[in-house]
């Protein structure tokens, strides 16, 4: 049986992320041994051309993944066009309703959204208790060990006439992983990335709803919330965002709902 490698990368300006840094960036990538070195230098060069600037912290580690791959689906694709940073903030508001996330929690989310900016991971928003259930003062969530095989995503991104965007890929890989997990309700997100304005509300029931603006371009603060059901098991639900290996993976025999990007 073939083994592989979770490889990982972050970067941050003036200090290390848990010495309070300016998160610069970061990502993954799941390969086999031999192809871990071309892993390396992907991951390298982004961290060294990203446009939140030039770091001074810089970590990639990869190890062994001695578990079983999950495989998963990716979520269905649809995007939604706005003018304005408030008509796209209004979209959102109405798909995680839609999604299943009380009006209630929903706006409450919103009215302290400004104090989740800077993580560089999750915020979880229970819908039960509309109150934040990580760790305020320690490391927000971070999702990890997921990738997508680049064959199959271009098979995908093809016969969707998506853009082979890697930018499309991480995050679909991402909000997949998330979503396709019962304790989660619906995510929102936006980039940290000051030139780029799309975010998305992802959930099982509405799939992957690309938003594009939910931020003036030059604002370098980034949101993601994962609105969750608080009645689950919180701790193995972290742990599977952090620790469970997952391969997205899309059948082109199967039909899906999918739509193009416009």
């Amino acid at each position: 049986m073939e083994k592989f490698y979770s490889v990982r990368m972050r970067a941050s300006k003036e200090r290390a992320h848990e010495q309070g840094g300016k998160h610069i960036s970061g990502g993954e990538q799941i390969a086999a041994y031999e192809n871990v070195r071309e892993s390396i230098i992907a991951l390298l060069d982004k961290a060294l051309t990203h446009t939140r600037g030039k770091p001074d912290f810089l970590q990639i580690q990869f190890d062994l993944i001695d578990e079983p791959i999950r495989k998963l689906e990716p979520l269905p694709l649809a995007t939604n066009k706005v003018e304005t940073v408030e008509e796209g903030r209004l979209m959102a508001r109405n798909l995680l309703e839609k999604s299943g996330v009380p009006r209630a929690c929903i706006e409450k989310a919103f009215l302290q959204i400004t104090e989740f900016f800077g993580h560089r991971g999750a915020i979880l928003f229970d819908i039960q208790s509309n109150q934040r259930v990580d760790h305020p003062n320690e490391k927000s969530v971070r999702v990890s060990r997921m990738d997508w095989p680049t064959d199959n995503f271009a098979q995908w991104a093809d016969h969707h006439a998506v853009p082979r965007s890697k930018r499309i890929k991480e995050a679909l890989v991402l909000a997949t992983k998330v979503n396709r997990n019962r304790t989660t309700v619906a995510e929102l997100c936006w980039s940290d990335d000051p030139e780029y304005i799309t975010g998305y509300v992802a959930s099982k029931k509405l799939g992957y709803q690309r938003i594009t603006k939910l931020k003036e371009v030059g604002d370098e603060h980034g949101c993601r919330i994962f609105f969750i059901d608080g009645k689950r098991d919180l701790s193995s639900y972290i742990e599977y965002l952090e620790k469970q290996p997952i391969f997205i993976e899309w059948d082109p025999r199967l039909i899906d709902n999918s739509t193009a990007l416009k």
